[in-house]
């Protein structure tokens, strides 16, 4: 196990090698530059070229890319053009936001979704398969910025039960140890921070999380009717062991391989693409940021969001591959 663990470490290396280099040469060939977006209405050409010169951005590409990976291993992703804060510090405020309403999301969709999804294939042809598959077509066709002010409207402004946005009540009190609000709170055991951070995550968490939900439920009993039809659950069956036993030991283990697939992707989804749903419950996170910079032509902002966003596709995916030898054991010798 632990010779696959480090043979897959060293796979990341080269991907994200790779991947940076892309994300740079890309961000450079976008129209304007940062040259342009800095001066404005007073970008000419000599003011262009003069600025160019002075940030090094007239050098070969190779050697600022060299330079803006030396940067990277410090730590210093630059200065953002519109609000001139260090890029670095603005993701170390936003980007625990977005974690712990993706993490929210995710949980939601995988608590709900594997369950749904087997007893949907259990099921298979009845009342509760037909509403289950019904309910996720509904939940993937919904856009997530309608279901999120339809969340806002029923439960926050009709019903009164939750707050209709932000992380937490103005006014209220807060030690910040890591950012994470709920980790926050149980760290110092302000209890009132907990419960206050839960209630504001709980309608974003679901209106992010419906379309994942949806998918899981969808693979899961794809995954369990495929299982369900093999030699060895009716081997099991016929020698007349417990359902509990075949449930856990011979259907949802074999079951869980595309599943576990399925869920890495939308996590690595929920971290990139919060943006809606951070913009319909002003969330604060690196969604909002991510269309701040794009809108400002904002490029150490963007280079930063994206090289995190890819970041995190490829350690999701090395969490799936390492589940699927935990999962499966062939795997491992494969």
């Amino acid at each position: 196990m632990l010779r696959y663990v480090v043979r897959r470490l060293i796979g990341v290396i080269p991907t994200l090698f790779v991947l940076s280099f892309l994300l740079y040469v890309w961000l450079r060939s976008l129209p304007g530059g940062p040259a342009t977006a800095l001066l404005g209405d007073k970008a000419t050409p000599e003011r262009i070229a003069s600025l160019n010169k002075t940030l090094g951005l007239d050098q070969p590409i190779w050697v600022q890319y060299g330079k803006f990976v030396g940067r990277i291993f410090t730590g210093d992703f630059g200065s953002s053009l519109a609000s001139s804060r260090p890029v670095t510090s603005e993701l170390a405020n936003a980007l625990p936001a977005t974690i712990e309403l993706s993490a929210a999301a995710l949980l939601f969709a995988i608590a709900l979704g594997i369950p749904l999804g087997y007893l949907s294939a259990k099921r298979r042809g009845g009342f509760f398969d037909n509403s289950t598959v019904i309910a996720t077509l509904i939940g993937v066709a919904v856009p997530v910025f309608f279901l999120g002010y339809v969340l806002k409207q029923w439960f926050a402004v009709d019903l009164g039960w939750l707050p209709p946005s932000g992380r937490i009540t103005a006014g209220m009190d807060q030690t910040k140890v890591t950012g994470f609000l709920i980790l926050d709170g149980i760290l110092t055991r302000e209890w009132d921070v907990v419960w206050d951070a839960i209630k504001h995550l709980i309608l974003p968490a679901i209106a992010l999380g419906t379309i994942p939900l949806a998918v899981i439920v969808r693979i899961t009993r794809a995954s369990v009717l495929d299982v369900l039809n093999e030699d060895y659950v009716r081997t099991a069956e016929a020698k007349g062991l417990r359902a509990r036993t075949i449930r856990s030991r011979h259907v949802l283990r074999n079951a869980l391989l595309p599943v576990s697939t399925t869920i890495g992707l939308q996590a690595g989804l929920l971290l990139a693409g919060a943006v809606l749903t951070e913009k319909v419950f002003v969330w604060g996170g690196i969604g909002s940021l991510l269309a701040e910079g794009i809108e400002k032509r904002d490029y150490p902002r963007l280079q930063a969001l994206i090289l995190v966003a890819a970041l995190t596709y490829v350690l999701v995916n090395l969490l799936v591959d390492l589940s699927y030898a935990l999962i499966d054991p062939r795997v491992r010798v494969r």
